[in-house]
């Protein structure tokens, strides 16, 4: 009864503004929600493009964080209801879903062209300092409410601060303050018996969070990939249950195939767009763009102070200005000290790249330098290769693909409950789904670029890596067999077991015996016999 008196104490006479979302199509928000929109600091996030220097190799993929934004707070919003009209003895109020889309929409500290500002830039510029993505959001999201009188308006629509303005926060960064002595539970903005809320905007504990469904869906359909999760089934089995003291959002046991295919969508994304070979090439060339134009382009801050790019992240009235036309802003000026980065520019808009020249798989994950690689691809000169490279003429790109959590499997750590106790919360491993599934879930990929870019060039580049690959004991190139068909056959262990096979059964169809030779096919000797001539 308390909590239904509640609920009508919060009820707002003010409508809901309606958005048409090309993904989730006619959303509803409530008016607080689109006072956060309608402020500088979130309508900022419509010049900086979601998917950074792919919109330069995926035409469709022009949408911005905006829109983004906008589908997390939603998508937040509609699993708070969804766990609300299942389990009324949860008494999710309406300030607890308010807080949760206000946590989904908070917009994120992103420069240009997003995760390359803050993962690459700022490192490279500023070593020094420990910047990380989720703490800025949050000096975002206190500079938003301060400058734009947010705490009233707040206080109107039911939240009480301080503590909600905490939550929101801890929903985005995690615990603001260490442990105090004596405590378990390290949140401040919500008491333990509502631990669940914590699992919805940014999923500590497993990944599966309503920011990952919104870009799934969002950025699949922009780039014309299949999306193989469906959310919308997640939020019709999604509830909560008990585990070890603290309550977790669970979903049923026949839900654990779609939960893999989620996860396996991300590492498609990652595969096909996000680490796209020309995609991640354009980052670099962004990256080195920043570098070099950092001490010359300066941007406005509070007081009247003028901040260099790299600067702006110690003033969030500078960072609001920086966008994604910082670029257009470097190529048309007539500055003589950014003639390099304008330089590094005109490369990109005219597509003057650096070439891939192959990519390989360790077989197990390698922290070496990459200087001292680009000297050892340098120093793996073929036999009969004319041309002479340089370690200065390689450039060595690492990609790690996992599902999310590094080496470990993310289904691991979730919870799904059966139709006969659906308050019993279980876990259910691997072998117990499939045998097709992933024995591993994180590897390292590998890839090889070269500055030289006419064709007799780029073809020794590609001998040179093959050849590097066989020193290493590295996986075989997907094109090895082409670009260095005289290289291939030296490395045993490269030989497909399949190729064998497809002859024993071409010897069967024939009604002839497979050669023996001592237990080698006349393939394998001939493979031999090269070798030999190249020792």
């Amino acid at each position: 009864l308390l909590h239904c008196l509640q609920k009508c104490w919060q009820l707002s006479n003010e409508p809901m503004k309606v958005f048409n979302d090309p993904i989730h199509g006619h959303i509803e928000l409530h008016p607080l929600l689109v006072r956060i929109i309608d402020t500088p600091q979130f309508q900022r996030l419509r010049n900086i493009k979601q998917l950074g220097g792919t919109y330069l190799v995926f035409p469709g993929a022009s949408h911005n964080r905006f829109e983004h934004s906008i589908g997390v707070g939603y998508l937040a919003g509609c699993l708070v209801q969804a766990l609300n009209d299942r389990q009324p003895e949860l008494l999710i109020n309406k300030r607890d879903q308010l807080c949760v889309q206000s946590a989904g929409m908070v917009p994120r500290r992103h420069g240009p062209f997003s995760h390359m500002f803050d993962g690459m830039f700022i490192p490279a510029v500023r070593p020094e300092i420990k910047w990380k993505h989720e703490s800025a959001s949050v000096q975002m999201f206190d500079h938003l409410v301060q400058v734009n009188g947010l705490e009233s308006v707040m206080v109107r629509y039911g939240l009480v601060l301080p503590e909600d303005l905490i939550f929101i926060k801890e929903q985005i960064a995690g615990p603001l303050e260490s442990l105090t002595s004596g405590s378990s539970w390290p949140y401040k903005g919500r008491a333990e018996e509502k631990s669940y809320l914590y699992e919805i905007v940014a999923n500590k504990k497993n990944g599966i969070d309503v920011d990952k469904w919104d870009y799934f869906a969002r950025d699949c359909y922009h780039l014309g990939i299949q999306n193989n999760f469906d959310y919308r089934r997640f939020l019709k089995f999604a509830r909560v249950c008990e585990v070890k003291g603290q309550k977790h959002i669970c979903t049923r046991d026949k839900e654990v195939g779609n939960l893999y295919d989620m996860f396996h969508t991300r590492n498609c994304l990652h595969r096909r767009a996000y680490q796209h070979q020309s995609g991640k090439h354009h980052r670099g060339h962004n990256q080195i763009t920043l570098v070099k134009a950092d001490p010359y382009v300066l941007i406005g801050g509070s007081s009247g102070k003028m901040f260099r790019i790299s600067q702006t992240i110690e003033d969030m009235e500078a960072y609001t200005k920086l966008t994604d036309h910082v670029f257009e802003q470097i190529l048309y000026s007539s500055d003589p000290n950014l003639s390099e980065a304008q330089r590094i520019l005109q490369n990109i808009v005219c597509r003057r790249l650096y070439k891939c020249v192959g990519q390989t798989t360790p077989e197990s994950h390698l922290n070496e330098m990459l200087l001292a690689w680009s000297g050892e691809i340098a120093a793996s000169k073929p036999r009969g290769t004319e041309v002479d490279l340089k370690a200065e003429d390689f450039v060595i790109s690492v990609i790690y693909m996992d599902y999310g959590m590094k080496e470990k499997n993310p289904i691991n750590n979730v919870h799904f409950y059966c139709k006969n106790d659906p308050n019993k919360a279980i876990r259910i491993r691997k072998n117990q789904v499939s045998k097709l599934l992933p024995e591993r879930f994180a590897e390292q990929l590998i890839r090889v670029y070269c500055k030289q870019t006419d064709e007799k060039s780029l073809e020794a580049a590609k001998k040179y890596f093959v050849q590097w690959c066989i020193t290493r004991n590295f996986s075989k190139p997907q094109d090895g067999d082409v670009t260095a068909p005289e290289l291939t056959p030296l490395k045993r262990d490269w030989q497909s077991d399949d190729d064998d096979s497809d002859d024993c059964e071409r010897h069967r169809a024939s009604g002839s015996r497979a050669p023996v030779n001592g237990g080698q096919s006349v393939k394998t000797n001939l493979f031999n016999a090269q070798r030999d001539t190249q020792r």
